[in-house]
């Protein structure tokens, strides 16, 4: 039985699941589903055309589906759509597609957005996804699976975030970073692999040995990356975590990929 507060409105035309709670003065609008066991805790607001999955939990003054902060958008129907299992906590601020990306927003399952995080227009956030206090994406970023953000960052548009890896509290992200990598810094330069986030995943030892020989291989001096990319594919055809760097190296990409500071601190 779904428990929605005297003070709460919710528009003609809102789809609600099963066991939905709506806590004081929230808003939902006319255009937004919810799933069974959907919390709004109070003072959240879920606008346009908006559909959250089951047991997703918002916390109050998050602010989702509102138009896109575009200068372009006209008002066309665009969509977000967000999974189930995730919390948004206070102050978060996600918003619909455009019809420059597609016009949908997608955010995964099982995801953690922390006070204050922001998800830009159609952006596509993975499962599994941590955005720390304030972390920021831009329009049409892809942030993969098990990807964390820290505190303060914030990620360029159309730049791709691979999965399993970390971006340092306060980076300022304008390159592609590589599945498994740690990045940090004011412009955020390759810092190696998030070896923490990968144990705690559960990978071997094994496997990450191989991810560290790769990395090394991957972004040496000698060679262009197309000549090492070659070598490593061959090497670690077998490595699923490697041949995911490898893969997401090889895609079409609106920006370049993330690489290590030099010795000349380039």
């Amino acid at each position: 039985m779904s428990e929605i507060h005297s003070t709460a409105v919710i528009e003609p035309g809102a789809e609600l699941g099963e066991n939905v709670s709506i806590g004081a003065f929230c808003s939902v609008g006319s255009n937004v589903s919810l799933g069974d066991g959907c919390r709004l805790i109070s003072h959240a607001v879920v606008a346009g055309r908006t559909s959250i999955g089951a047991n997703t939990h918002i916390y109050p003054f998050a602010c989702i589906g509102h138009q896109p902060q575009d200068l372009k958008y006209q008002g066309e129907p665009s969509t977000l759509e967000i999974g189930a299992n995730n919390i948004i906590r206070e102050n978060v601020t996600m918003n619909p597609g455009t019809e420059g990306g597609g016009m949908v927003t997608r955010v995964g399952n099982n995801c953690l957005f922390m006070v204050g995080a922001h998800v830009a227009h159609d952006g596509v956030v993975g499962n599994h996804v941590i955005f720390a206090n304030n972390a920021t994406i831009a329009g049409h970023v892809v942030v993969e699976d098990y990807a964390v953000l820290g505190g303060l960052s914030a990620v360029h548009q159309f730049v791709r975030i691979g999965c399993h890896a970390m971006i340092g509290g306060m980076s300022g992200v304008e390159q592609d970073v590589i599945p498994y990598g740690s990045v940090l810094g004011n412009r955020a330069r390759l810092a190696g692999l998030n070896v923490v986030g990968i144990r705690r995943r559960g990978f071997s030892r094994s496997e990450i040995a191989d991810l560290r020989k790769a990395y090394r291989l991957l972004f040496a001096e000698e060679g262009s990356m197309s000549e090492r990319l070659v070598d490593v594919s061959e090497m670690y055809k077998e490595n699923q975590a490697v041949m995911d760097i490898v893969d997401f190296i090889r895609r079409d990409s609106n920006r370049s990929i993330c690489q290590p500071r030099t010795e000349h601190g380039t």
